[in-house]
């Protein structure tokens, strides 16, 4: 007799049998005991939580000749027929292998024909494969299928589906198990199979399927078999490697795990779970899928190294696995990313401390060097005298405040006045004459065109006055100010402030004592090829007509 793999033997036959997936149970039974049960369905989730699964048992309870509260009684010739695959009733196809238009219409054009239950049912599995033209075919059927027709759509990529059939489809989404139902699931299996199975087995299966029944059951058929490496401790000497740093010990864990027959991309997806687990365990959210053996050797782990170093690895591994997909030897990539994570985080902490170090002795030598400066050679710059001017003033205005109340008391130095004086010295009217016509080319098209006729006319401490011809011109160059103020501080480095006015034409073009062109007198003429010009006579219209022969005088005035 064929063996049958245990993820086949044990496939729930009824809604209460499916592990871990009460919501969609609920919407499923409910809408065949309440007679609501819709038209079409999406049934999405990762591979081997229970879509295929859910969706036969749909079709069986819709044909079976005795449901009871919305289950199958599993007994009757239709509900036999569903479960060895010879059912009229229900109609499986894989729109991976057939997802051109033509399947699709081949599919459509029987959709209509009768069938020995009361409800034909379409399964269209991996639906996301579909092309563009087989999707707009499905489209209206979808919509508006004949009474007796049901189509359920299942995929593992639910984003992939275009948003016109997610709409037209009841939408259920299946969740991953977790890890104490699937433990359940294992010891049931092994108690009604009778199978010779270790703790650690159980372990394995479980940790193996990662959420996923029908790969939980896989695992354990593997481990009936013998296929299952008991004191295999790869991952866990990687883990001890990166906490300690030590890339010899990591490049040795891998040269062990592969001696023993494992793949270099299966320790690495190995060692990313480890480390994923890790990282929920150090942000205090553990998964649900994890087990307990599992949190263990990882809970070690996470204690002894800092979060970013989890990240990191993270990040590192994960890069690693995706260049082994087409790396000639995959194994040169995983011993690449263990020798940067193990000596990454050592090279991080040589830098700072050199870091730190060379700051350290900077800030000493900088106060020395301060320490031995007379207070006078030590110059404000010019947003230090803005601040410290301010502040003078402020304890200028206390220091009058509290004359004012006792008259008595000595009067408070005048500091500001030094300030203000040399705040006043730092822009002159010279320096802004000479540098204008510099920072006006440095400006925009536009500045450089309404401000040519522009002239520097005075400065008062900080505020520099530019004279313009007219108020048109003026009102104008209003729209530059901050563009000036802006050009003018980044020259000057000070903070400026500024007033437009109108000046006279004669204030802002200077008249230069010599003129660039020589007057007309001046020029000297050579007239030695010169010839003269014809005896003028007449009129100037009838020299017009001269000119322009055919011309006709159309209005004259007399």
């Amino acid at each position: 007799m064929q063996y049958t793999s245990l993820y086949r033997r044990y496939r729930p036959r009824r809604f209460s049998e499916i592990r871990g997936q009460e919501h969609v149970v609920a919407a499923l039974r409910n809408a065949v005991k309440e007679n609501r049960v819709h038209h079409a369905y999406l049934l999405s989730g990762p591979r081997g939580t229970g879509k295929t699964t859910a969706a036969r048992i749909l079709a069986k309870v819709l044909n079976c000749d005795a449901p009871v509260e919305g289950e199958p009684c599993c007994l009757c010739d239709s509900c036999i027929a569903i479960e060895t695959g010879n059912s009229f009733d229900l109609h499986e196809l894989d729109a991976a292998s057939n997802n051109k238009v033509d399947d699709m219409r081949d599919l459509l054009g029987k959709v209509a024909l009768g069938t020995p239950g009361r409800t034909k049912v379409y399964l269209l599995d991996e639906v996301h494969m579909l092309t563009s033209g087989a999707e707009n075919a499905l489209l209206k059927t979808l919509e508006e299928p004949p009474e007796h027709v049901i189509f359920i759509l299942a995929t593992t990529e639910p984003h992939k589906v275009v948003e016109t059939i997610r709409s037209r489809s009841q939408h259920l989404e299946l969740n991953l198990l977790p890890s104490e139902d699937l433990e359940s699931l294992v010891e049931d299996v092994v108690a009604d199979a009778e199978l010779q199975v270790s703790e650690e087995g159980k372990a394995h299966a479980v940790r193996a399927g990662r959420g996923s029944a029908r790969d939980t059951l896989s695992a354990l058929d593997r481990v009936v078999s013998g296929g299952m490496i008991t004191d295999d401790a790869t991952v866990q000497d990687l883990l001890i490697a990166l906490a300690e740093k030590d890339a010899s010990k990591a490049l040795g864990a891998v040269s062990s795990g592969i001696s023993r027959g494992r793949e270099p991309r299966v320790i690495a997806e190995d060692l990313l779970s480890a480390l994923r687990t890790a990282f929920l365990l150090k942000m205090g959210v553990p998964s649900d899928q994890i087990g307990e053996s599992e949190v263990s050797k990882s809970q070690s782990f996470s204690d002894l190294v800092t979060p970013g170093l989890i990240t990191k690895a993270l990040e590192t591994v994960g890069v690693a696995l995706v260049d082994m997909r087409r790396a000639p030897d995959p194994r040169v990539d995983l011993e690449v990313a263990l020798v940067r994570l193990t000596r990454q985080e050592e090279s991080d902490q040589n830098s700072n401390q050199d870091l730190i170090q060379a700051l350290t002795e900077r800030v000493n030598e900088l106060e020395q060097k301060l320490s031995s400066m007379p207070a006078t050679a030590i110059k404000p710059s010019s947003k230090a005298k803005e601040i410290l001017s301010k502040s003078n003033r402020t304890e200028n205005k206390k220091e009058i405040d509290e004359s004012n109340e006792s008259p008595s008391q000595d009067p408070p130095p005048q500091t500001g006045q030094n300030e203000n004086h040399d705040s006043n010295e730092l822009l002159k009217l010279n320096d802004l004459e000479e540098a204008w016509e510099t920072i006006i080319k440095g400006m925009s098209k536009r500045a450089r065109s309404r401000l040519a006729a522009s002239k520097i006319i005075e400065v008062v401490g900080n505020e520099v006055v530019i004279g313009l011809p007219n108020e048109p011109h003026r009102a104008r160059c209003e729209e530059l100010v901050e563009d000036i103020k802006e050009a003018l501080s980044n020259r000057f480095s000070v903070a400026i402030n500024l007033q437009l006015t109108v000046a006279s034409v004669a204030s802002i073009v200077s008249e230069d004592p010599e003129p660039k062109s020589k007057k007309v007198e001046d020029l000297e003429v050579d007239t030695t090829e010169s010839t003269s010009a014809g005896q003028f006579e007449g009129s100037a219209t009838d020299q017009i007509i001269k000119a322009f022969p055919g011309a006709e005088i159309i209005d004259s005035e007399s």
